[in-house]
């Protein structure tokens, strides 16, 4: 029986640049101010496009930022925050009718994705949410959130399924935990043979869930 859904957030509730690309201008502006010729312009622009699906420590070090560079992108990422309303993807009404327990587990820099759970307004869906903040100190990664989640639940890994969007880390943690894992196709999301089952939106979960003995 299915107890627990735990889901990402960005690309898998909404998309990260919903509010408009003017959202991390000023952190993109800081560190192409502190370049210097580090990453060509080419490398420049891929490194900002990753930015909205990936967390900027990732980005740095795939793209090969300088110190300086990532000095100027964690000062202006780690106050920039959502200030306005959102809506999610269309299909965030299912989320009521999950015949589970709802988690988020979201990792990036806390003021930011604490705004946008304030502006979707669905915090009280969920039983407990965790941040995996990338400016603060202590280890990093999902599979911690995940397992604190077994562990305060109660619950076994045959109970819990992973609900996102990117296969190198939510979907790469349940996997590594022996949690079920399940991709959601959001525009832009290619499909990963590393997830062990592959939705299009939200709607096709509840059959899934009630499917796999989730309770009604």
């Amino acid at each position: 029986m299915i107890k627990a859904l735990i889901f990402d957030l960005d690309s898998c509730l909404c998309a990260a640049n919903e509010v408009g690309d003017h959202l991390f201008a000023p952190a993109f502006d800081a560190i192409r101010a502190a370049n210097d010729g580090t990453v060509s312009e080419e490398s420049l622009r891929a490194a900002f496009v990753d930015c909205w699906r990936f967390p900027f420590d990732f980005v740095a070090t795939k793209y090969l930022f300088s110190q300086a560079m990532c000095a100027a992108g964690f000062a202006e990422f780690s106050r920039t925050e959502v200030c306005e309303p959102m809506h999610g993807y269309g299909d965030l009404a299912v989320l009521v009718e999950l015949p589970a327990k709802l988690y988020l587990v979201t990792s990036g820099f806390r003021r930011l994705q604490e705004s946008k759970v304030k502006a979707l307004g669905i915090a009280q869906l969920f039983t407990a949410i965790h941040i995996d903040a990338i400016e603060e100190p202590g280890p990093k990664g999902k599979d911690r959130a995940f397992k604190a989640i077994l562990q305060a639940g109660g619950f076994t890994v045959e109970e819990v399924l992973v609900v996102g969007d990117n296969p190198d880390s939510e979907i790469a943690a349940g996997n590594r935990l022996g949690i079920t894992t399940v991709q959601i196709l959001r525009p832009g999301v290619s499909p990963s043979p590393s997830a062990k089952h592959r939705i299009r939106t939200l709607h096709d979960l509840k059959p899934f869930v009630l499917q796999m003995g989730g309770r009604d």
